[in-house]
């Protein structure tokens, strides 16, 4: 169980991104946030794991206080959180395999890692898990080389590579075609329905929502407005989230 207690994010410039948000979300649900850009997605997916520091609030998980953890503590903690990013964040330089393997890099020796030495039994396991997202044959490929899509299924895999329990994706489908979204998406629902691994997914169409979340947390001005079913967000709803100026697509 992961609970949000009384969030607040304030950014220099008294620039407030979170305004005490509360909910929580149990073990293996897909849950999606949404919400206009700027509303405050982005910023509550990265203070769960502490990459964006709350201003106040807690965050617990499993009976953990995320907020209160140690830099040690903090360590471990985020061995058991995949983190899939918007625009990939990987090192374009670096070949693909490596790029994956970084997700272990809170398992194995500091030292070791810095000269990208991984235990024989991480490189096959990075294998496997670059199969299960179909690029296999690009492991020893430059990560520059590849699409969109396929830099995407790499960052997917890094995230896989953890085991997590919990995995946070932070607009993974945004700057992707329709048809290279729905890949990516049966990705993540793949690792929420066949392994248990609970998913909190900022995105921004509701026909992705609609097909994938399991609940729905609506964010505007950094306030929840909405907690709910996808199929309950009618047109009344719609506009309480996007505005009252804005028309439903689809």
């Amino acid at each position: 169980m992961l609970e949000i207690k009384d969030l607040v994010k304030i950014y220099d410039g008294n620039v407030q991104a979170l305004k005490g948000v509360s909910f929580s979300v149990p073990k293996g649900q897909f849950l999606a946030v949404i919400g206009l850009s700027g509303s405050g997605k982005s910023t509550l997916l990265r203070c769960i794991n502490r990459l964006i520091e709350p201003t106040s609030g807690k965050i617990i998980w499993h009976g953990e206080d995320i907020t209160a953890a140690s830099d040690d503590e903090l360590r471990t903690i985020r061995r058991r959180i995949g983190m899939v990013f918007q625009h990939f964040n990987l090192v374009l330089r670096s070949n693909v395999i490596t790029n994956v393997l970084s997700g272990r890099l809170g398992y194995v020796n500091p030292l070791m890692s810095l000269i990208n030495r991984f235990p024989k039994k991480d490189i096959e396991d990075a294998l496997i898990r670059l199969d299960r997202v179909g690029i296999k044959d690009k492991a020893y490929h430059r990560a520059d080389e590849l699409s969109g899509g396929q830099q995407q299924r790499v960052g997917i895999a890094r995230a896989m590579i953890q085991d997590p329990e919990m995995i946070l994706a932070d607009e993974p489908v945004a700057s992707l075609d329709p048809v290279l979204a729905h890949s990516i998406m049966q990705y993540l629902e793949k690792l929420n329905k066949e392994e248990g691994v609970t998913v909190l997914c900022s995105l921004h169409f509701l026909d992705i929502v609609h097909r994938y979340a399991d609940r729905v947390i609506a964010l505007n001005d950094g306030i929840v407005v909405f907690d709910g079913l996808p199929t309950e967000i009618d047109d009344t709803k719609f506009k309480e989230i996007y505005g009252k100026e804005a028309e439903r697509v689809g």
